[in-house]
């Protein structure tokens, strides 16, 4: 047998202030009623202990004599007979319960590749690095000017790099930033073969 916990919320109930539970498990029979406990987040609660692999249809009994169905149920079936609808519940056994569990495990595999994959895209894609003329110290330097990647690299004028680079000390004033702007627009553009072979040509970046 497993624990199924059936909840009903607060404002359910309207006029009424109890319920109990009534279904396949007990028969409707009401002198075997299972009663709703309410609980602090304001909904009323019965825990049912149901055989693993087979489905039952339930429904509430408010005390005002109102019935209503599980609000969150699985399912719903109609009696035309009586021209209602059931609340269904099916419980999974502990097979299924294991197997979805696995199926959950393998699919997460590949996601985590996938989003590994896209990370160490998007690192290479933010790398000023890999800009001829600028090394770590440079690189976190325009990226507290707002400067964080090949495309905001390649949007920036020669004024304003020089600037930045002057304001930053004669360590940094020595560089020139003109070639910077072009290689970021290849990096950005991905044409790592245009890029490798225009950096051939260049000194530190000149």
């Amino acid at each position: 047998m497993k624990d199924v916990v059936f909840s009903l919320p607060g404002e359910a109930l309207g006029t009424a202030n109890s319920a109990v539970l009534l279904g396949d498990f007990n028969n409707w029979d009401i002198d075997k009623a299972i009663a709703l406990k309410p609980h602090k987040d304001g909904t009323l609660k019965a825990k049912v202990k149901l055989e693993p692999g087979q489905t039952y249809e339930y429904r509430f009994l408010l005390n005002d004599g109102r019935w209503v169905n599980d609000w969150e149920a699985q399912g719903y079936v109609h009696k035309q007979h009586f021209g209602i609808d059931n609340s269904v519940i099916t419980v999974e056994s502990e097979l299924e319960v294991e197997k979805k569990a696995k199926a959950k495990t393998a699919d997460k595999a590949p996601r985590a590749a996938a989003k590994a994959a896209k990370k160490a895209v998007e690192a290479v894609k933010n790398d000023l690095t890999k800009i001829e003329g600028i090394g770590p110290a440079i690189a976190k330097l325009l990226e507290q000017e707002g400067i964080q990647n090949f495309k905001d690299l390649s949007k920036a004028t020669i004024k304003k790099l020089k600037s930045t680079l002057d304001a930053a000390g004669s360590k940094f004033a020595m560089h020139d930033p003109k070639s910077w702007p072009k290689q970021a627009k290849l990096a950005a553009a991905e044409k790592w073969e245009e890029l490798k072979a225009l950096q051939q040509e260049l000194v530190g970046g000149k």
